[in-house]
């Protein structure tokens, strides 16, 4: 029986990391590795011309920084509205709070393309296309985020809150000190979402963006590479150096993710 939850377990594996191997496979192919039949999966050489190419070619490095700066801010601005209203929601009392929160939640249901065309209205009118603020301005409240959190929030007893306030501790660095570092595991989790998520956007940078220089990445990747001639390398190259950030974040942040979720359940 374990055998066989093991060969399940490893044939799942392979099929989540061949695209990943593939790729970087891809990204050393020449011309006539793309061309032969049989297909290949691994490259004749290693053709470094594709990464040359993929910066010669297009402002990658530029497309590189805008998606960086844009995913970063984007994160902290989003984790820290959804830290905000999760708090709210949890530890306030107001006059119509449940119906709010219902209302924020409920909006998870709206399908984002119906609202691209009211959100472009929206940027073009307040003279935010072409900048960072444009593009990061549709992903800075996620439902999905302040549902998350105020559900972990609420595993936390209220009397905390209520004796930091005795001692004269302000809610802010109530959330900095005791609530966030209790709450590391998802909180990085939804932040490495976040990042990842804003990074790989795709149409709506492109709709708000029409210099060249405030490209993101993903956009700029369809500059590189054409589909007439096979010309792939150079694309292939740009994807295998996009997956390094979002590797590089799992391997820092795995260990402590593994190990607040660790100690949160042997406190139990």
């Amino acid at each position: 029986m374990r055998f066989i939850k093991a060969s399940i377990a490893t044939l799942f594996s392979l099929v989540v990391i061949f695209p990943i191997i593939y790729t970087i496979s891809a990204s050393f192919f020449t011309y006539a590795d793309f061309t032969s039949i049989p297909a290949k999966l691994l490259p004749s050489s290693f053709y470094l011309e594709n990464y040359v190419r993929a910066f010669a070619e297009t402002s990658l490095a530029r497309f590189l920084a805008n998606s960086f700066v844009t995913a970063t801010l984007g994160m902290l601005l989003r984790m820290g509205i959804s830290i905000g209203a999760a708090y709210a929601f949890t530890f306030f009392t107001f006059k119509g709070r449940d119906v709010l929160f219902f209302v924020v939640i409920a909006t998870m249901l709206l399908p984002s393309d119906a609202l691209i065309l009211a959100n472009y209205s929206t940027i073009r009118t307040l003279g935010l296309t072409d900048t960072y603020l444009g593009i990061i301005s549709t992903k800075l409240l996620s439902p999905t985020h302040i549902f998350m959190l105020r559900q972990y929030f609420k595993t936390m007893s209220r009397e905390y809150r209520e004796a930091a306030l005795i001692e004269g501790c302000s809610d802010a660095r109530f959330i900095t000190t005791l609530l966030l570092p209790i709450s590391k595991a998802v909180v990085i989790t939804l932040g490495i979402h976040s990042f990842s998520n804003i990074f790989n956007d795709y149409l709506w940078p492109l709709l708000v963006t029409n210099k060249e220089g405030m490209r993101t990445v993903q956009v700029g990747l369809t500059m590189l590479g054409f589909s007439e001639n096979l010309d792939y390398g150079p694309q292939f190259a740009a994807i295998a150096l996009l997956m390094i950030p979002i590797v590089i974040a799992f391997i820092i942040m795995h260990s402590p993710i593994q190990n607040s979720v660790s100690s949160r359940f042997a406190g139990r």
